[in-house]
């Protein structure tokens, strides 16, 4: 399994409607792709007192899975143009991990 990280940093201004962008476009759009392989997005926000950062993490079955979302250069980072518009910075490229141990709590 591979977790694909990605980072971006936003006004506290344009926290909300960067929030907005990504749970409303940006990730019903890369539901739409169906990607064989992509698994879940997860979006995390951390308030900062200059600033505020938010990351996402990407599960994949594997970097092939990475490659059919991205290309061959699969390292580069998806920001659509509306997002970009609302953030200060982020990461050009994104990290790629190879998942070694994922456990769930059982419910």
């Amino acid at each position: 399994m591979i977790c694909r990280q990605w980072r971006g940093w936003t006004t506290h201004e344009n926290a909300a409607a960067y929030e907005r962008v990504v749970r409303e476009q940006v990730i019903p759009g890369i539901e739409a792709l169906r990607i064989p392989g992509f698994l879940a997005i997860d979006l995390v926000r951390r308030e900062r007192e200059q600033d505020v950062e938010f990351m996402t993490l990407m599960w994949f079955e594997s970097l092939d899975s990475v490659r059919t979302f991205m290309g061959e250069d699969y390292e580069t980072a998806h920001v659509p143009a509306a997002a970009q518009a609302v953030l200060a910075d982020f990461d050009k490229r994104s990290a790629h991990f190879e998942v070694l141990d994922r456990r769930e709590q059982p419910h």
